[in-house]
């Protein structure tokens, strides 16, 4: 150090030294105030790094809850479709109708698929999906939907749930059918031919079913009385009298002649000529017929048969209501229930003056018309022959429906 820094110093030293009291407290107290802020500072920063060190934590014990939280969770499904051909059976219904979405949504409910959509997309991958049939099918549970929509295409899984009427099947007929297929008592059938309100029977029927039980296959729910049923089957008929044309006060003639002419010819073709053969012999109340029908079909019905040829005796006998050689008129009820075609047939028959009609082969159907008796004689002659060469087939004894013959009328 210079001579001149030491005496510099030593003056500044001394003239410090030389400054009054209030200027030495209010040093102090700046370097006091200096200290405290570095002391707060220290302070702050300390604060800050707990601060951190507890949030750290806390977010671990989060996460850890967290993940605790996530494995008690119960796993999630990821089954889209079940594999194999099923489990246990299962009853389904598809009303009529039903859309394939709609579908997927039963089938789903009942656990027979695993999803609906599994179901929509197996229902759009077949070409015959469209041919699903409303009805009551017996179905699996945990299906693949591909089998599903297999089984429904399948007529046996609906077989168990259906009931055929044939045409032309009288009450009696049906009602075995009934209890064989459906499965009902011969009193639940009964009660139902009976309840006329519960199954909707028209007044003009006058409490008989005979003729109103309609020709058709029916499904049977699980749940369905004999009296559902036997209410389908005459609402089935009064559409098909309304779709004819028929009018609510020839209902029941009309299904009386449609009964005959289902009886009388096998093939459809003739329908409509024996429908006018019957409107004209009722007509020809002072000609050759005398408003006579003359129909074999009747007499066998009056006597509980729906096969074979009458004999002379049984057609000379006047105590059978349904005996239309003896008696002029309709019979008192229809004969059977006849199919939609003959009601058409006898509310629109064709023009004609046929009188008569002859059934030659009763194998084939084939039927000979004619306008006079004399034709007719003619006619018969072919059946005469027929029936010496298969006298099996016209011997009468026959008890199922088969093509019946009207042979030479009485006179």
């Amino acid at each position: 150090m210079s001579e001149d820094d030491f005496f510099s110093a030593v003056g500044a030293d001394a003239a410090e030294a030389e400054q009054p009291e209030d200027g030495r407290r209010r040093r102090h107290r700046r370097d006091t105030e200096r200290s405290r802020r570095r002391r707060k500072r220290r302070r702050h920063a300390l604060t800050a790094v707990v601060l951190i060190v507890v949030l750290a934590g806390v977010g671990f014990v989060g996460y850890e809850a967290l993940s605790v939280v996530k494995d008690a969770r119960p796993a999630q499904t990821s089954i889209s479709d079940y594999t194999g051909a099923g489990e246990e059976e299962v009853v389904v219904t598809i009303p009529d109708g039903a859309t394939g979405a709609e579908i997927a949504d039963i089938l789903a409910k009942a656990d027979v698929v695993a999803t609906a959509a599994a179901f929509r997309n197996a229902y759009a991958a077949n070409a015959n999906s469209g041919n699903i049939q409303a009805g009551t099918y017996t179905l699996k549970t945990h299906m693949s939907a591909a089998n599903a929509v297999a089984l429904l295409l399948d007529p046996s899984s609906r077989s168990d749930h259906t009931l055929t009427i044939p045409e032309g099947a009288t009450k009696t007929e049906v009602k075995e059918r009934l209890m064989s297929v459906g499965g009902y008592t011969d009193a639940e059938v009964e009660e139902a031919f009976a309840d006329t309100a519960a199954i909707g029977l028209p007044d003009i029927a006058g409490g008989d079913v005979e003729g109103w039980l309609a020709p058709s296959t029916y499904d049977i729910a699980e749940d369905a009385t004999a009296t559902d049923v036997v209410a389908s089957m005459v609402s089935t008929t009064v559409t098909r009298l309304n779709n004819s044309g028929a009018t609510a006060e020839n209902y029941e003639d009309v299904l009386t002649k449609a009964s005959i002419v289902e009886r009388e010819v096998s093939d459809p073709t003739y329908y409509g000529k024996v429908a006018r053969v019957i409107d004209n012999r009722l007509s020809d109340t002072g000609g050759e017929t005398k408003g006579m029908l003359q129909m074999d079909s009747t007499v066998l019905y009056g006597l509980g048969r729906t096969g074979g040829i009458p004999s002379d005796q049984e057609i000379a006998d006047s105590s059978n209501a349904y005996n239309t050689y003896q008696h002029a008129g309709l019979p008192p009820t229809p004969i059977g229930s006849p199919s939609e075609l003959a009601i058409q047939a006898v509310v629109n028959p064709p023009e004609g003056d046929w009188l008569y009609f002859v059934t030659v082969n009763l194998e084939t159907g084939e039927t000979l018309f004619a306008s006079t008796h004399e034709e007719q004689v003619e006619n018969t002659k072919q059946l005469s022959a027929y029936c010496q060469d298969n006298q099996e087939v016209c011997s009468g004894a026959s008890s199922s429906p088969s093509p019946q013959a009207t042979p030479t009328d009485s006179e």
